[in-house]
């Protein structure tokens, strides 16, 4: 069963995610709070406005005269009256400029018992506790090396550009004038900035007039405590979410170095021990193979990785045992010839002698030329070009060669397969080397004019090719292993030597390499006596 592969990866698409919030969060928070502040900055200059156009039209009321120069303001009717208007905002002040840039008028200066001249300053700010001032410092921090130096001046009007250390609670003369030039139609700009003890104000120009004529300009100032408890509330509420997110973004290193890191290491170090050849009886634990997701299926492929790692060592291991093994009885052979015939002087058993070492010279050469092919097959398979073969045409050809070559006595060749139609995906010239050797065993096994069938057909989603003989069948114990190097069972007409015994496995391992299987089996008749062996090779079908 094949599982389709997911466009991203669910263990990518995980970390993303988690990662991502904590940011997004802290981020949402930093640009809702510019906005927030700017908000309340908005309605604060918009009420201390209002509140200023009521000061200007109630002084051009009740506190400017005309007289034959024009309208001017009265100081002795503005500055009782000014005081009156400002009295209900203990944290404001007021005051009132002529054309010319003189102050007039003073809120927080009034008449006194016996008629003295009182000036009443303005509160002290309250100390700032330690916790707002380290939110504070915590927030601008934060913020700085994310979006810069925060500049509050600029967050509403044209404070920008001025230096509060020389503003103090108001702003001189040549400001104030400076605020009302724009002309009557147009809206001063407030002045929004902190002074030396950090309060932040708010200034608003508006312009008296009387008869369409602008006899001075009241500047009212006033303190936005409630601003700075609104933001500081904020700034909590944000650097609580940064906490937060910092807590969950080290839970999740805790978590993914647990769940990631840390048995990726070990995967590493086994393959570090598989390295160094000490890893055979180490299998990885079962809480990391058996996790779904893609640490598991890296450590099922390790694993599996390292089992047929070891199994192909085993098998080479055999291999050259089985390889020195056959080598030796030829060349023990060829050893004992040549000694005797030393010795020998008899002609005709010296011929003899000869014989045998040629014969053996042969079984050599065929042996060490099988053991060549065997070994580098796995590697010339991986690099050869798969394409698409018609099994049907190559039956029909091989049945044709052999009809051609057949010896007299020699078995026939029946072919029971389609014309076309059998495809699969393989190396041609390999395919055909394992039909011709499957072939060659049934003509060694046949009878005399006996018949050998070449069946093929597909069945489900496979090509099921058959090579069938009337020969003596194969004892059922070997069924299997007749497919294992050297097996060499020949029939007793055939001369010694003659096969090196590796023609079943090279077949076995050329079908297995094609993703196929090759089996063995007897026929049998109703009674259930043997009449011939079976090979049977399935291989994927392709689609021609």
């Amino acid at each position: 069963m094949t599982h389709k592969k997911p466009r991203l990866s669910r263990l990518l698409r995980d970390i993303l995610l988690v990662n991502l919030l904590p940011v997004a969060l802290i981020f949402a928070a930093l640009f809702y709070l510019d906005q927030y502040q700017q908000g309340l900055l908005s309605a604060e200059v918009s009420a201390l406005r209002e509140q200023a156009r009521i000061y200007a039209s109630a002084v051009a009321q009740t506190a400017v005269q005309e007289n034959t120069s024009g309208a001017t303001i009265n100081p002795d009717l503005a500055q009782p009256l000014l005081y009156q208007l400002t009295e209900p905002s203990p944290n404001a002040q007021a005051l009132i400029y002529g054309p010319d840039g003189e102050l007039i008028a003073n809120s927080r200066v009034h008449p006194g018992p016996g008629g003295a001249i009182v000036t009443e300053p303005l509160a002290a700010p309250p100390p700032q506790g330690f916790f707002p001032r380290a939110i504070s410092f915590i927030y601008d921090q934060l913020l700085g090396s994310v979006a810069g130096p925060v500049d509050e001046t600029g967050l509403v009007g044209s404070g920008a550009g001025q230096n509060p250390a020389t503003l103090g609670w108001q702003p001189d003369a040549r400001q104030a004038l400076q605020l009302t030039s724009a002309g009557p139609d147009q809206e001063a700009p407030p002045f929004v900035r902190r002074d030396k003890q950090g309060q932040l104000l708010i200034t608003v120009a508006e312009p008296i007039q009387r008869s369409q004529q602008s006899v001075g300009t009241v500047l009212l100032t006033r303190e936005a405590a409630e601003v700075d408890s609104a933001v500081l509330a904020v700034r909590i509420s944000i650097l609580g979410l940064f906490a937060l997110a910092l807590g969950l973004t080290v839970i999740v290193s805790f978590y993914l170095a647990r769940t990631i890191a840390s048995p990726i290491l070990r995967l590493a170090g086994a393959a570090a021990l598989m390295r160094e050849g000490r890893a055979r009886t180490q299998a990885l634990p079962e809480s990391i193979t058996e996790r779904n997701d893609e640490i598991g299926t890296l450590a099922r492929a390790l694993d599996g990785s390292a089992k047929a790692l070891w199994a192909r060592m085993d098998a080479i291991e055999q291999f050259a045992a089985d390889v020195s093994h056959e080598i030796k009885n030829p060349l023990s052979s060829i050893r004992s010839a040549i000694e005797t015939l030393s010795r020998v002087e008899d002609p005709a058993r010296a011929a003899r002698l000869l014989a045998i070492i040629t014969q053996d010279v042969a079984r050599l050469d065929r042996l060490i030329t099988d053991i060549s092919d065997s070994s580098r097959l796995d590697s010339e398979l991986s690099r050869s070009k798969m394409d698409i073969v018609d099994m049907a045409r190559i039956l029909a050809t091989l049945a044709e060669i052999h009809d051609a070559t057949r010896k007299e006595g020699g078995p026939y060749v029946v072919v029971d397969a389609p014309a076309v139609g059998l495809f699969v995906r393989g190396a041609e010239n390999r395919l055909v080397q394992v039909l011709r050797n499957l072939i060659g065993n049934a003509i060694s096994f046949s009878p005399p004019n006996g018949k050998i069938w070449l069946r093929g057909r597909e069945t489900g989603g496979m090509v099921e090719l058959a090579v069938e003989d009337e020969g003596p069948g194969i004892p059922d114990a070997k069924l299997d292993g007749i497919f294992d190097r050297f097996y060499s069972e020949r029939p007793q007409s055939e001369q010694f030597g003659s096969h090196s015994g590796l023609g079943l496995s090279i077949s076995r391992q050329i079908v297995e390499a094609h993703l196929g299987r090759i089996s063995a089996e007897n026929r049998r008749n109703e009674e259930g006596a043997i009449i011939g062996a079976r090979f049977v090779i399935r291989l994927p079908k392709a689609e021609g």
